[in-house]
């Protein structure tokens, strides 16, 4: 899988090979200026604050927490995600995998806490990843409640490194399912695509989505709650990432 800049950036979190290889403990910290997940905004096209602590061991499995600054309205400017992960990866002649599950923990103003299953592979520099909804917790949302896969998330993700230690970062994903246009708003399936830029920790990234257009012809755009958060316009992201060991 991508560096953990580039999953932060481009995917949401994910974790990363350089993660899980890493030495025991080790921390991340990162700023932006939009948090971008699944090519939609967290915090209504603002800045965010992210940080990290991941546990690895030879065996392959890691553990991990992972927390930023999230908005979803003018209003709603104190709101959190916190996430927890675990999962087991490894690579073999150029051949990497990663199997694991990400719980996202969120205050009110979200709605829901859910958790997904995730898998990738790779090979050279190329990745693949499917992540399918495994548990939605909706006590402080509407009380809806969602099974197994109601929600997926596909992403094709190919990096160009450049001698200069530049790093090209193309992304291709596809989110659909009867969660997702509830927790998001959405009202069909999407794709998003971004193209990246990094190097020394260092990002800049131009993302859009297939949002906002009429697929059905009912008149109403594909999307319900666009508000300030401009999910259908091509939006900048620009930030900058630090790994440490502890």
């Amino acid at each position: 899988m991508k560096t953990r800049i580039a999953s932060l950036v481009a995917a949401g979190l994910l974790l990363s090979t350089s993660a899980v290889q890493a030495q025991e403990w080790t921390a991340n910290f990162s700023a932006t200026n939009n948090y971008i997940w699944r090519g939609l905004t967290q915090t209504i096209n603002e800045g965010a604050i992210q940080g990290g602590i991941d546990y690895a061991a030879d065996s392959g499995f890691y553990i991990g927490t992972w927390a930023s600054n999230v908005s979803y309205d003018s209003d709603d400017v104190y709101s959190y995600e916190h996430d927890i992960y675990f999962g087991f990866a490894g690579e073999t002649e150029g051949f990497a995998w990663d199997i694991g599950y990400l719980y996202y923990n969120y205050d009110s103003n979200a709605g829901y806490d859910f958790g997904e299953v995730y898998g990738s592979i790779g090979f050279g520099n190329f990745s693949a990843m499917v992540s399918l909804l495994s548990n939605a917790e909706p006590d402080e949302g509407p009380g809806e409640d969602f099974g197994f896969a109601e929600a997926s998330y596909w992403s094709f993700d190919y990096v160009i490194p450049l001698s200069s230690g530049t790093e090209i970062g193309l992304h291709a994903g596809y989110h659909e399912g009867d969660f997702m246009y509830s927790f998001n708003g959405a009202t069909d399936d999407y794709w998003d695509f971004n193209v990246s830029v990094s190097k020394d920790g260092f990002y800049g990234m131009i993302t859009t989505t297939t949002l906002g257009d009429d697929d059905d012809g009912d008149g109403i755009e594909d999307y319900a709650s666009m508000g300030a958060r401009d999910n259908d316009e091509v939006k900048f992201v620009v930030g900058y990432g630090l790994d440490f060991e502890l």
